[in-house]
């Protein structure tokens, strides 16, 4: 399958990582080509980088960018996302207080999303997880909420594809528990210390 990954960042490298490990094509888009050539020369031979021009092509985008950014990505491209699906990844935390999400009051990002691009089968997926636990072999759970069932069945199975558990928590409406959770599992790092919320990791049978 053909993955398109918006963005060049962590999270970009450690989802690219994974896909590219199941047998995925993966193309990287940045709005700096360098920056998306280097991570695509990174992942290796599977991999290639390019301007962030539209997604033709592409049989899933991967918005790998902060909440605002793939808001305008989602809107600018919303024509070329139509039919496809659309992983959002963000977390739209307030950074400057860490005391809440900068959403509008009762919405969450992934719905912002699907509103700007209204033909895209948006789903949510990969907020819970940390970069660099992406970039090893850690098992993780990855929590997956949207409205379309083929869109949520290919997501799942690009994560069993990547040794990832695919968690299906319903519709999207519940894209704004997992990003609320998110900001707790943030505020809690430094008490935890690299504890359970680092990873969430395949129960013991």
């Amino acid at each position: 399958m053909e993955v398109l990954i918006v963005g060049s960042g962590n999270m970009a490298r450690g989802i690219g990582l994974r896909l590219v490990r199941g047998g995925h094509r993966v193309r990287i888009a940045d709005r700096e080509p360098d920056k998306a050539a280097d991570l695509a020369a990174e992942l290796g031979d599977s991999a290639a980088g390019e301007p962030l021009n539209n997604a033709a092509g592409a049989e899933v985008v991967v918005l790998a960018t902060p909440y605002e950014g793939s808001k305008q990505v989602a809107e600018m491209w919303a024509g070329d996302l139509a039919g496809k699906t659309v992983v959002d990844i963000c977390n739209p935390v307030d950074y400057d207080t860490f005391d809440g999400l900068v959403t509008p009051p009762g919405k969450s990002a992934a719905e912002e999303i699907a509103a700007a691009a209204p033909g895209a089968r948006v789903v949510k997926a990969f907020n819970t997880t940390f970069a660099s636990r992406l970039a090893n072999s850690t098992p993780l759970d990855v929590f997956i909420a949207g409205d379309d069932p083929e869109a949520k069945k290919t997501i799942t199975g690009l994560c069993l594809d990547a040794d990832l558990r695919p968690i299906d928590v319903g519709g999207l409406k519940h894209a704004a528990a997992l990003e609320a959770f998110q900001l707790l599992h943030m505020k809690a790092q430094e008490q935890i210390k690299g504890g359970w919320a680092t990873a969430l990791t395949f129960a013991a049978a």
